[in-house]
């Protein structure tokens, strides 16, 4: 009797949950899942994830994604490459607040301006969009710069059959220009010093991203009981200690409005001294935003620039015909930003590593209301993962979307402005995208002045990898040739 009971009140329980289903689940198609734990099995690893979403997406542009059982999931959201749903978002300044998966951050960053939403996120906006005025990046050239010289030294070291790990070296050039830039400190990370900061940020990155795709590290009952929190103990006592000794090093100094160079961190401090407007605190997670959002990204987009160019040597010619152009027969002038400016097809092959290297390829946005969009109805409370990856190959928008062509970014038809977001889109757009692009265009053209890049023999295929940013999981490899 206790059985039929049971297996009564099971039946019972199926069809009210399975009425009680989302109009959202019906109207877009959900791929095969575990019936207990859906999706999250799919994807293993890091290197998996871009391969998981073209298969998800194989059933649609848009899909239903779930963890846990099927009638009952523990989360349910939606992945996406369509054009007009991520148009549709991006553009919408009601849609602001970022996916669940953000709060992982918040240890490191607070409510730093990546995390934080509503009206919050819009006064920091306001407050942080001046720190980035053109005049103020017209200063970090000579940044740029100097840390580039460095990177120079480093390359020169190897020969031409030794294959060079270009991540590895962009990563620490991008910390030295971001810790200059943002901080208006010198960390020499390119010269092996402050390596506890360093290995740091790398091991917060890397926590962060795994713990998001974890079913076991994903709540907070039972993170604690792993390896993982106490190594994001240590790293965020490191990278906290090291952003808060700067700052109070520097904000009862006056900040001179005639120096040189005004780091982000003395931009900040400005407000700080004026009339409280930002407390210490907010200013630390800006500056630790600004720190893991500066680094990585443009580390990625120089390492796999590079490694398209060693791969198209018709391409890397034009490139270094430019720079020919702008420079003469100089071997190491003095870069400005109007020579930067000029850069007009390095500009080009940047976008175009971009496209197919997105140093963010996936972000993320978080219903806070009940959505109509083309006859689907979105509820409130779903996260929506937007596919840039899979967007930038859509043929609609790009013919031959696998081929490597910065031509096309000579004439591009701003019609489908949406279409590339490399550096997301609408009001929650990337803040330091002239930054990150001044700062990648100085220093391959440095790099292409000096040597030719070829590819390894054999050839190295990238093994690509999101940790919070696009990375290979076995490196990005060339071989450097100097020229006469």
């Amino acid at each position: 009797m206790l059985v039929v009971t049971v297996l009564f009140l099971a039946i019972i329980l199926y069809f009210f949950l399975k009425k009680k289903r989302t109009k959202c689940d019906k109207s877009f198609p959900q791929p095969p899942g575990n019936i207990l734990l859906g999706h999250i099995l799919h994807i293993t690893s890091t290197t998996h994830i871009l391969d998981g979403a073209k298969n998800f997406l194989s059933y649609g542009d848009t899909v239903t994604l779930r963890f846990g059982p099927d009638i009952c999931p523990v989360r349910k959201g939606l992945l996406t490459q369509d054009h007009s749903l991520i148009e549709f978002m991006l553009s919408n300044n009601n849609l602001i607040k970022k996916s669940e998966n953000y709060k992982f951050l918040k240890k490191w960053l607070g409510n730093g301006l990546l995390v934080s939403d509503g009206d919050y996120w819009k006064r920091r906006r306001k407050i942080l969009t001046a720190a980035f005025h053109f005049e103020i990046l017209k200063k970090f050239v000579e940044v740029f710069e100097s840390a580039g010289d460095v990177l120079i030294e480093k390359l020169q070291e190897y020969d031409e059959d030794t294959s060079v790990d270009l991540h590895t070296l962009t990563t620490l050039y991008a910390l030295d220009v971001i810790c200059e830039t943002a901080m208006g400190t010198k960390i020499n990370a390119q010269s092996g010093h402050n390596i506890a900061y360093v290995q740091s940020v790398r091991n917060m990155c890397k926590t962060v991203i795994e713990r998001a795709f974890s079913p076991f590290k994903i709540h907070d009952v039972f993170y604690w009981l792993t390896r993982d929190y106490y190594k994001q103990q240590k790293a965020l006592k490191i990278l906290h200690g090291f952003t808060m000794n700067v700052i109070n090093s520097k904000k009862d100094r006056p900040v001179r409005n005639d120096e040189k160079k005004t780091a982000f961190l003395d931009a900040l401090l400005k407000f700080f001294q004026k009339d409280d407007y930002l407390s210490i605190s907010e200013i630390r997670e800006e500056v630790d935003t600004f720190m893991f959002e500066g680094h990585d990204t443009t580390a990625s987009g120089i390492s796999f620039a590079l490694y398209c160019l060693a791969d198209h040597p018709e391409v890397q010619e034009k490139v270094f015909q430019e720079q020919k152009e702008i420079f003469g027969d100089r071997k190491k002038p003095a870069t400005t930003y109007s020579d930067l400016q000029q850069m007009k097809y390095l500009e080009c092959v940047l976008k175009e590593t971009l496209r197919l290297y997105p140093s963010v390829p996936v972000i993320g946005r978080h219903t806070t209301e009940e959505i109509n969009f083309d006859g689907y109805v979105i509820p409130k409370n779903t996260n929506i993962v937007i596919f840039i990856y899979g967007l930038h190959r859509n043929q609609d928008y790009f013919p031959e979307p696998e081929k490597f062509k910065p031509e096309r970014f000579e004439n591009i038809d701003n019609a489908f402005s949406f279409s590339y977001i490399p550096f997301s889109a609408g009001s929650r757009n990337c803040i330091g995208q002239k930054f990150a692009m001044l700062e990648m265009k100085s220093v391959i053209s440095k790099i292409v002045r000096q040597f030719e890049i070829k590819p390894t023999v054999p050839r190295h295929e990238v093994q690509l990898s999101p940790e919070t940013v696009l990375k290979s999981g076995n490196g990005v490899k060339v071989t450097l040739k100097k020229r006469d």
